[in-house]
């Protein structure tokens, strides 16, 4: 996957200094934006800085980034999420460093973005409120989410978002990099499919785009004039702070095109995940395996046990218990789901009925992601409750479906032996 990116930086109408930096380096595939503060051009120092120690540490691991276009497996790709999350950690360590040694820096801080494009996948790492937005397919999905204390009165259900757009806190940040030794780094892995583009950008922006229209604004001109065009409409807006804007354009061959979103199309259809949003589906699926099977080739053995939940993205299985089959499953259907509640032995036999492509997510897996994100696991919670509830009520309808059938045969046979009863009684 060739990667083309685009950025500039602004320092606004309203400030004197510019306190963001930006990172666009194609041959590493890593990008990134850093929003400083503090006083005294600490700020500058913070940004710069976590930009320098970040570059130096994935370029000193630039075989894990290449391993992970090689081989785009869970395994590689969490390497590859370690990576990013130790190069935050390590600049994170490394700003708070400077800021003891000088005076004039203490409490100097910075929020960041960092991507890194590697083949067909995409490792984000994100502390503060700049944020990265992917555009793909004529529409824009925000993957990251605000470290603010608005974000999390939002979430906790304290405010409303009309009480949130005019709160005097909302530019009060509850994660960054440097004022503390350490810090919580937000980190997921993603799909990248030609056509895509990446924007990172300062808060300078995304203070000024509503997420409503950001269909309309991200995608009104190419990515190569995208990062000015944005920075003019914050400026034409207030221009109350310094604008940074990055656009990283993946161009990969035409074939290459739709496989990512038919993986969340096919995920998006299960009842268990419909309900998340873009960036947890993202979530779900870096967990998840995808595997080829050939025509015949079985995928599940009756009686055998098991802990995965299968999704076909291509082909045609053919489900059998006992020897007979009871259904066949095509693109986007689903088979397993039980496995994920708790191991036990398959029910039933499955193979494939021509070449197939099938998303292989594992119990295990999914419970530490659940581990991690919270707001995702109460949510696969309520709809697990929800497919529950509604598979006892269809096997409750059942039920007593086969109990009245039961129940007039019973009176039918009654009704017989009161007729034929006198017959045999007279009989010869």
């Amino acid at each position: 996957m060739k990667v083309a990116s685009f950025g500039a930086t602004d320092v606004g109408r309203r400030r004197k200094d510019n306190e963001d930096a930006f990172l666009a380096d194609d041959e590493l595939g890593l990008y990134a934006v850093c929003d400083g503060m503090g006083g005294h051009a600490a700020g500058e120092v913070a940004a710069a800085r976590t930009l320098e120690v970040i570059r130096e540490h994935v370029a000193a691991h630039a075989d894990v980034v290449a391993a992970l276009a090689a081989d785009p497996s869970p395994k590689s790709g969490a390497a590859a999420v370690q990576l990013v999350e130790a190069a935050i950690q390590r600049a994170c360590a490394e700003v708070y460093r400077l800021a003891q040694a000088d005076a004039s820096k203490r409490g100097m801080g910075t929020t960041c973005v960092a991507l890194i494009v590697s083949g067909e996948k995409g490792v984000i790492g994100h502390v503060g409120d700049s944020r990265i937005y992917l555009v793909r397919g004529g529409q824009v999905h925000r993957l990251t989410e605000d470290h603010t204390l608005v974000q999390a009165q939002l979430k906790q259900g304290v405010i409303t978002r009309e009480q949130a757009e005019t709160s005097p806190y909302r530019n009060v940040i509850t994660r960054a990099v440097g004022i503390q030794e350490s810090v919580h780094v937000d980190t997921l892995l993603t799909d990248v499919q030609a056509d895509d583009v990446f924007i990172l950008c300062s808060d300078g922006l995304c203070g000024y785009v509503d997420d409503e229209e950001t269909s309309a604004v991200f995608t009104a001109a190419p990515a190569s004039m995208l990062p000015r065009s944005l920075i003019d409409l914050a400026n034409e807006r207030g221009g109350r702070d310094n604008i940074t804007v990055i656009t990283v354009h993946a161009q990969g061959a035409a074939g290459q095109v739709g496989e990512a979103e038919a993986r969340i199309d096919a995920l998006r259809r299960i009842p268990l995940f419909m309900h998340l949003s873009y960036k947890e589906q993202m979530a779900a699926l870096a967990i998840a395996n995808s595997r080829s099977f050939e025509a015949g080739e079985p995928i599940l053995n009756e009686g055998e046990p098991g802990a995965q939940l299968f999704v076909v993205v291509k082909g045609k299985v053919a489900v059998e218990a006992g020897g007979t089959r009871i259904a066949e499953i095509g693109r986007g259907g689903h088979f397993g789901e039980m496995g994920l509640i708790e191991p036990a032995s398959r029910s039933a036999s499955v193979r494939a009925l021509e070449p197939t492509r099938c998303i292989e997510l594992g119990r295990t897996e999914l419970m530490a992601l659940m581990r991690k994100e919270p707001v995702l696991a109460v949510k696969l919670l309520w709809s697990l409750v929800q497919a529950l509830s509604e598979r006892l009520r269809s096997t409750s309808a059942e039920l007593s479906g086969a109990r009245q059938e039961l129940s007039r045969g019973a009176e039918g046979g009654a009704d017989e032996k009161k007729s034929v009863r006198p017959f045999g009684e007279t009989g010869p």
